[in-house]
């Protein structure tokens, strides 16, 4: 288990912890940001839980520093942006800057990648861990403000929002129709987001409509290691491509799967379809319930965190 250095306090950040609009400059669109308090919680699920899995335990107290986070998953209207320079360019008052201009981009989809369930404020899908971190940067580089994916940890503690019970509002699945979009009444398709009730937190989705990429390599073990000493903003860390911890459950999910306990790693199986060698670092052509929500933590990490993190090229994918 390796320590989080990107919460690590380099500069004091003079922005009031409070719910704020992130505006994109040159262009009409923004989203919104809530914070999420810092605080010790729960990590993983009590044996008494009979769909707890082997990897959700042990339960284990974990510390997280504060934070803000996004209160939607990222959709298409913004992505697109990133996705394509023309797109951005032609959709912005005056020209690129230079950074912008230069910025490595995903390659363009040769599929729709939109599975035919639309795009207007539906949550971006089928981006690569990696594809996700250098929207991250484009965020960066468009605000001035640093971005990043949630660890797990930082996703299971704002997705509980205080509550130690199997969901955020407590143990029936029955009241999941309040709060998500999954197996039971999506249609079998991604969904606008923000139609459903946030959690205590302000956060929408954050179960079900899609899963939502996090920064750690998946172990099954991972919990293990922890067992009787608490942590402060653990991250488990690796250059290996696969699995990557997702999180929250999706539209095709069905309840248990909704948790926030629940446990998911990342395939290769979803790049199967993909006939490039090496295969794309940018797309997953069989991954339609994969997003990303993104965070920004309470005291940003120094320049040169900030370069490792969106700079770390991923291995080749055969």
């Amino acid at each position: 288990m390796a320590s989080l250095l990107l919460i690590g306090t380099s500069y004091q950040t003079s922005t009031p912890f409070q719910p704020y609009k992130q505006e994109i400059p040159g262009t009409p669109l923004s989203f919104e940001m809530v914070p999420i308090p810092g605080g010790t919680f729960k990590m993983g699920s009590h044996k008494k839980v009979k769909s707890a899995k082997d990897d959700e335990q042990p339960a284990h107290e974990v510390k997280i520093d504060p934070f803000w986070m996004a209160s939607h998953e990222v959709t298409w209207d913004l992505f697109e942006l990133f996705l394509d320079k023309g797109f951005e360019a032609s959709s912005s008052e005056g020209p690129l800057s230079s950074e912008i201009d230069g910025l490595t981009r995903p390659s363009i989809p040769y599929l729709d990648m939109t599975f035919g369930m639309g795009k207007e404020k539906k949550p971006a899908i089928a981006m690569t861990q990696y594809g996700a971190i250098q929207f991250c940067r484009w965020l960066y580089l468009k605000t001035g403000v640093f971005y990043r994916l949630p660890t797990e940890a930082e996703w299971e503690y704002a997705a509980r929002a205080g509550s130690e019970d199997i969901y955020f509002f407590g143990n029936d699945p029955a009241l999941l129709d309040e709060y998500a979009w999954y197996a039971a009444n999506s249609g079998g398709t991604t969904q606008t987001v923000g139609q459903k009730k946030p959690n205590p937190w302000g956060l929408y989705d954050i179960l079900g409509n899609v899963n939502e990429w996090t920064m750690d390599h998946y172990k099954v073990d991972t919990y293990k290691s922890r067992q009787g000493n608490p942590v402060s903003n653990p991250v488990s860390l690796s250059e290996e491509l696969y699995p990557k911890v997702i999180r929250g459950g999706s539209y095709k999910s069905h309840a248990e799967d909704l948790r926030p306990a629940r446990r998911f790693g990342s395939s290769p199986d979803w790049k199967r379809i993909d006939p490039q060698i090496p295969k794309s670092q940018w797309w997953f052509p069989e991954a339609p319930f994969l997003g990303m929500r993104v965070i920004r933590p309470q005291n940003p990490p120094s320049l040169e965190e900030i370069e490792k993190y969106y700079g770390t090229l991923p291995m080749e994918d055969y």
